[in-house]
């Protein structure tokens, strides 16, 4: 890793806390927690009370967050963080529609992914119809690496060292009867990812949730993320996964290559 890519501690002297623990703030309330109290958001980002205030209000001054009596929500100008990051990827328009046409050849959910720490975060997203999880799924949800097809294709694709050092902090949490939780097991189906190009994840995350992905690169070999299939397990078997939608992801993939640059 060069000096330009090094990561800084917390404790180093270029670490501005103050722009850290206002993105704390936000990143605080979610699909569970869209509105909170004070003292909910400060128990949610282990801060005191006053300082979480302070944030809270100068977050509420630029008009990232919204007050309301005793509770506080995000404000729509916190989606203008997202569309910086998507506008300036300009492969934007064109990975949306290879989503779509997947969507509408397989009749399933498709989405690109990218590796954000040890979560994967949706940047994409085709819906089919049918609902496939408790949860809604949309752009920006982030869902744990270890346990989703896209992460695991993301995953895959980090040096050795890189790969052991998630391994090393990752905590896993069981989420179905099928979930992975061991980390050799997990290192095993990820080495394996690695060597025949795309992911399956068969309801670890959620009864139900079968998925298979591949990873997404550029005209130049950049990783650019990960794109999937998600689907129903009561209704796609893995045979019908790996005969119809594995050659669709590929060629999808390959579209992508061959347009982005």
């Amino acid at each position: 890793m060069t000096p330009e890519e090094e990561v800084l501690s917390p404790d180093d002297r270029d670490f501005v806390t103050a722009l850290a623990s206002g993105l704390e703030v936000i990143l605080a309330f979610d699909e569970a927690h869209p509105r909170m109290t004070l003292s909910e958001v400060a128990a949610r980002t282990d801060m005191n009370r006053a300082r979480a205030r302070r944030f809270l209000l100068t977050l509420h001054a630029l008009g990232y967050v919204r007050k309301q009596g005793r509770y506080f929500e995000l404000a729509p100008r916190v989606l203008q963080l997202g569309y910086a990051f998507l506008s300036a990827n300009n492969y934007r328009s064109v990975i949306q529609q290879v989503l779509e046409d997947i969507t509408a050849e397989s009749g399933e959910s498709s989405s690109l992914g990218v590796l954000d720490g040890d979560a994967v975060t949706y940047v994409a997203r085709s819906s089919a119809p049918h609902r496939l999880m408790a949860i809604t799924l949309s752009v920006g949800t982030r869902l744990p690496a270890a346990h989703t097809s896209m992460g695991r294709a993301l995953l895959a694709q980090l040096p050795d060292a890189e790969l052991d050092a998630f391994l090393e902090r990752v905590t896993l949490e069981r989420y179905t009867d099928k979930t992975v939780t061991d980390k050799a097991l997990l290192k095993k189906c990820i080495l394996k990812v690695r060597q025949q190009g795309y992911a399956i994840a068969d309801q670890e995350l959620d009864s139900g949730l079968r998925s298979l992905a591949v990873p997404a690169f550029d005209a130049n070999g950049k990783l650019l993320g990960a794109i999937n299939i998600s689907t129903n397990a009561a209704r796609v078997d893995l045979d019908t996964l790996m005969r119809e939608y594995l050659p669709l992801l590929q060629r999808k993939a390959r579209e992508i290559r061959e347009t982005v640059s």
